[in-house]
């Protein structure tokens, strides 16, 4: 008999391997600063707003974060799926967001004339995990807007009946 599929823990081994791809783009960017190099392609960010982009880059990275933390929570939580039924949608949307997000960046990468062939790969992979990500959200927002099966159910309850008791 074939097992469910764990949509949640897809979800977090995706986001995982879509910060640390993030992670290597932004110190592969960097790698010219060790070798003297600016790694400068064009334009400047005015200092005053630099804080207001490294603010962005955070939260950027924290979101992410977030989610890996709260999917881990919400599936450990089978028993109570309404709790989670918000976070599900609002998942797919944030997971839909951040592809996006990837998308004019990777094109800025292959337009840029002296960009790095390493940045732009990266940024394809990012791009490929974020649509594996969309799709895993949307089988994991989608089954659990699935009634549960009378068996599943049955199980949930024996085991809710198993706890011991906090008196």
């Amino acid at each position: 008999m074939a097992g469910a599929v764990d949509h949640a823990l897809r979800l977090r081994s995706l986001w995982i391997a879509w910060l640390l791809a993030m992670l290597f783009h932004v110190e592969l960017g960097l790698m010219p600063l060790f070798h003297g190099i600016s790694p400068e392609i064009h334009g400047h960010v005015e200092d005053a707003q630099l804080p207001l982009l490294f603010g962005a880059m955070l939260a950027y990275f924290l979101v992410p974060l977030a989610a890996v933390v709260l999917i881990a929570y919400a599936a450990s939580d089978p028993g109570q799926p309404r709790r989670w039924r918000h976070w599900r949608a609002g998942h797919f949307w944030l997971s839909v967001a951040y592809t996006l997000t990837n998308l004019p960046h990777l094109a800025a990468d292959i337009l840029v004339p002296d960009a790095r062939a390493d940045q732009i790969v990266l940024m394809v992979v990012m791009v490929l995990i974020g649509l594996l990500t969309n799709r895993e959200a949307w089988l994991w927002w989608r089954d659990q807007r699935r009634p549960m099966s009378p068996s599943k159910q049955a199980t949930w309850a024996a085991l809710a009946d198993a706890r011991p008791s906090r008196s």
